[in-house]
């Protein structure tokens, strides 16, 4: 147990005492206030059953060459290119009595090689924290190489039982699908992130109700710096028979969104989807906009451990006009490069400790496809070393034309 006179002493008062001393600083500073904030909750403000504190730190390290492909365009120098990352996570937990928690979770990544000096606004695209609070921070720039931190966990949590409140930098998780989430729509994440399995968070408030087996209230917002990019919505979550099922309703940016998801059993293998439908008020009189997201799935084991996933979606708002290998303009409303999309995954082990994987999407609308095969050994109980592919294929005409291909050697130790 770690005891601390700071924490022990932080009560309502105390609280009080600092956000009066920063509202009168001549210069507000949105940084120190949400770390203000957020510590401040991580103390009880009525003395606790038991008064302790308990801080629990973990992390990684991990270096990740990779080797990129992509066709020469009239904006992009494209061509063969090394790329060069590596990246250090740090995770931070502080208990405080029986009911108090605080999270720190914090990413500090390096890129150098060819692409820092041959994409326009590399640097740009990757200093960029769409929270509420900007808390991104180039740490050092140059022209072939750059170094990046950014929290992406940063909350205070109250825990009562039936009720958990949290406030801050969170990921709130609404998906059930393994591999496509319309449901997502507060922190939606891009399956082609290869080095993030974290996925990101958000500025949030969220407050949950649980009242008995698989069922729950949760009402969440994330409000932004613009009005119309505010996400708010309720969800409802019950078990029925053998499938747990949730409602969802509430806004979505500038459009009302109305969704559901589910997930159970079907002869023995596992049935889940998710739908989300989002609908703008009419401008001008008489018309209106409806767009529905929807994915359903199927997964199983199968002998020699070998598990196999298909999956299904529809997109009504036709996916993209671009994509570029490793690119993350994923969005709830707009989760995939076509209208429609299958996905086949098949995971095996074919050793105690070797995992294999591979991940084919189909875009027919593009007359196009994504397969990600990978392989992941396990060197020691902490260290594991992985190789990764990304390729891109499609015709001449469509999104894909100038994806190309990435191959990914990656080695991380976990302490």
């Amino acid at each position: 147990m770690i005891r601390t006179k700071h924490a022990q002493a932080l009560d309502a008062g105390g609280i009080r005492a600092i956000i009066v001393m920063t509202l009168r600083r001549k210069r507000f500073n949105p940084k120190a206030c949400l770390l203000i904030l957020a510590t401040g909750l991580s103390a009880p403000l009525a003395p606790a059953a038991d008064d302790s504190v308990r801080l629990d730190a973990s992390g990684y390290v991990q270096i990740a060459p990779n080797y990129l492909y992509t066709p020469r365009t009239e904006t992009r120098e494209g061509g063969h290119q090394m790329e060069y990352r590596a990246q250090t996570r740090l995770n931070l937990r502080l208990d405080k009595g029986l009911h108090w928690s605080f999270h720190a979770q914090s990413r500090l990544r390096y890129f150098g090689g060819d692409t820092v000096r041959s994409i326009p606004d590399y640097a740009e695209a990757i200093d960029r924290d769409d929270g509420l609070v900007d808390l991104s921070w180039t740490v050092y720039d140059s022209r072939s190489s750059l170094l990046h931190a950014v929290p992406d966990r940063l909350y205070a949590e109250w825990d009562g039982g039936d009720w958990n409140v949290r406030l801050g930098r969170q990921r709130i998780n609404w998906g059930v699908a393994l591999m496509t989430n319309p449901n997502d729509i507060f922190n939606h994440y891009s399956v082609y992130d290869f080095d993030y399995p974290e996925r990101p968070g958000s500025d949030a408030v969220r407050i949950q109700r649980f009242f008995g087996f698989g069922t729950r209230l949760e009402a969440a917002v994330r409000p932004d710096r613009e009005r119309d990019k505010t996400v708010a919505a309720l969800l409802f979550g019950f078990h029925m028979k053998s499938y747990d099922i949730q409602t969802i309703a509430g806004r979505y940016r500038d459009r009302w969104a109305v969704g559901l998801g589910w997930a159970g059993n079907l002869g023995g293998a596992g049935l889940k989807g998710e739908t989300m439908t989002y609908h703008r008020p009419a401008t001008p009189p008489g018309e209106r906009e409806f767009k529905t997201v929807t994915a359903m799935s199927i997964d199983t084991m199968l002998p020699k451990r070998l598990f196999a996933l298909l999956e299904l979606l529809y997109n009504e708002g036709g996916g993209m006009d671009a994509m570029a290998t490793g690119s993350d303009r994923i969005a709830p409303d707009n989760p995939s490069i076509s209208k429609w999309q299958a996905t086949a995954r098949l995971t095996w082990p074919p050793h105690p400790l070797l995992d294999t994987d591979l991940t084919v999407m189909i875009f027919p609308d593009e007359c196009g496809a994504y397969l990600a095969p990978s392989a992941t050994w396990s060197v020691t109980p902490n260290m594991d070393a992985s190789i990764i592919g990304q390729i891109f294929t499609g015709r001449k005409d469509s999104p894909l034309a100038d994806a190309g291909y990435r191959v990914i050697f990656s080695v991380k130790q976990i302490f």
